[in-house]
């Protein structure tokens, strides 16, 4: 059987940019246009509102004339108002071919915003549409607050689509404004529409108010719409349009009797994109673009895995761009980090793997966020420790810094289980640190080393701020030594490098 198409129409250069915060330059605008058409390739976008500033003219004036030298001008499409023949001046200037001219869909909205009747708007409508006609202008018409007329006022819609089903144009475009629509309704609207005026192309233009426009698109598809409203990562005013990429793979893993073109391997890079460019953050569990969306964080489902992909679905990371990652943290376990360390072609043996797992843990227990970059790391940190036996620990400390007075600590050191406490102050808390276990050496008559080079990193890498590690040189009897130490603190990172030279002298 033949796969039955749906357009899928991109709106986030028009109706995304109404994101409160958002506003595209006319560069933006370009490359995002031509990154939805010749990349994604969705079969049409619609980039503007007509008469809304000079920059959008410019933009729209951009878009066109690029799109000219590539055929598109036909999958451009700009939104007009009835307004005496502006929007159509406004149109022919700026080189756009097609307009979604914004009608009243419901008999609330004509009556109480343009207080007209319904014969009154739709002779304006007539003109409008031949007005376009006469200047080599396509029209599709929205009818705006749709979903209520249909619920509200239904006379006044099939009034209304009788009339505009004896005009030229293109599509009809039923927005469900307000978000109000459950699925259930979408189907049974839409399929009283598409059942009376079969010959007629609809569009369908969900919003995300009750989070139910993915729904809502997928019952449109089955009441037999033809076509679909979406924007990159949901972008849209309110709580957004129905997201492109949610859209895209609902529609090929659950219908498969519908084609569409959505290039799906796109879908991330195009999504960071207009991320980038917008700074309006995709939160990081949204379905098929956001960050944490591949990242399996339970250990158990990393060792499922493992074991015949038992924590797979038909989402597979790869079909859009994208790897599937393994978290590090207090639930990970070892079935996580050995899938990290094949990611950076280490092995372990089952000791040395039980010990970095404890420190993983203990590092989620500090709500810290380990990525793989830092594995390394905690590898040295850990392997490190266990050479040597602890004969002298920092039982505790405190580390104390305020305005106008000089750093302080006050120190608790465990010297073959005898406890030693003093406190000294310093040019900072480390300094402060260094003094007070200065103190306690001079005490035992012992040789504290000289401390030579400080230096503090992070991961290559890392887009984490979890951890860094402080590597300090040291020196005693002529011979230079370091030690390495690991904290989300810089300071803690270089109090227990410290500790690992006491004992590396102790032993």
């Amino acid at each position: 059987m033949e796969k039955r198409k749906i357009e899928i129409m991109d709106t986030t250069l028009r109706d995304g940019e109404q994101t409160s915060g958002v506003s595209f330059s006319a560069a933006e605008k370009l490359t995002i246009a031509q990154l939805l058409l010749e990349e994604l390739h969705v079969d049409r976008i619609e980039i503007a509102s007509a008469r809304v500033s000079e920059g959008e003219f410019e933009g729209v004036k951009g878009i066109m004339s690029w799109a000219e030298t590539k055929g598109y001008t036909d999958k451009i499409e700009v939104l007009t108002f009835v307004d005496n023949g502006l929007s159509i001046e406004w149109m022919k200037k700026s080189g756009a071919k097609v307009q979604n001219l914004l009608t009243k869909g419901s008999l609330n909205h004509l009556t109480h915003q343009l207080k007209k009747t319904p014969e009154q708007h739709f002779a304006e409508i007539a003109e409008t549409i031949a007005l376009a006609n006469e200047n080599g202008i396509a029209t599709n018409v929205y009818f705006e607050d749709w979903s209520n007329g249909m619920r509200n006022s239904p006379e006044y819609v099939f009034q209304y689509l009788d009339f505009i089903s004896t005009q030229p144009i293109k599509r009809i475009l039923l927005p469900d404004t307000l978000g109000v629509l459950i699925p259930s309704d979408t189907f049974d609207f839409i399929s009283s529409i598409t059942t009376k005026y079969p010959s007629i192309h609809f569009d369908f233009h969900a919003h995300n108010d009750y989070d139910l426009s993915v729904a809502n698109v997928m019952e449109a598809i089955k009441a037999g719409v033809h076509g679909l409203h979406v924007t990159v990562n949901g972008m849209g005013e309110r709580a957004g349009n129905a997201p492109l990429a949610s859209t895209v793979a609902v529609i090929n893993d659950f219908m498969p009797e519908i084609k569409i073109g959505v290039k799906e391997s796109s879908l991330y890079s195009v999504s960071k994109l207009v991320e980038a460019f917008t700074g309006y953050r995709i939160s990081e569990n949204k379905p098929i673009v956001g960050d944490n969306v591949f990242t399996q964080t339970a250990g158990i489902h990393a060792d499922g895995d493992n074991k015949k992909n038992l924590y797979f679905n038909d989402l597979l990371p790869e079909r859009f761009g994208r790897k599937r990652k393994y978290a590090l943290g207090k639930t990970s376990g070892k079935a996580n980090i050995e899938k990290n360390l094949q990611e950076l072609g280490l092995k372990l043996n089952n000791e040395d793997l039980k010990l970095v797992t404890q420190r993983i843990i203990e590092l989620g227990d500090k709500k810290e966020t380990v990525t793989r970059e830092d594995l390394p790391y905690i590898i040295s940190d850990v392997l490190d420790s266990h050479t040597y036996e602890e004969k002298i620990t920092v039982s505790s400390y405190v580390l104390s810094h305020a305005k106008g007075m000089r750093p302080s600590t006050t120190l608790c050191l465990k010297i073959d289980g005898e406890i030693i406490e003093e406190h000294a102050q310093g040019d900072g808390q480390f300094d402060a640190f260094m003094n007070a276990l200065a103190k306690i050496y001079k005490t035992k008559k012992m040789i504290l080393p000289k401390l030579i080079d400080y230096a503090v990193r992070i991961p290559p890498g890392s887009s984490s701020d979890a951890l860094c590690e402080t590597i300090i040189t040291w020196t005693t009897n002529g011979k230079e030594f370091k030690t390495r130490g690991l904290d989300s603190d810089q300071t803690v990172a270089a109090i227990i490098a410290t500790q690992k030279m006491l004992n590396v002298v102790a032993n």
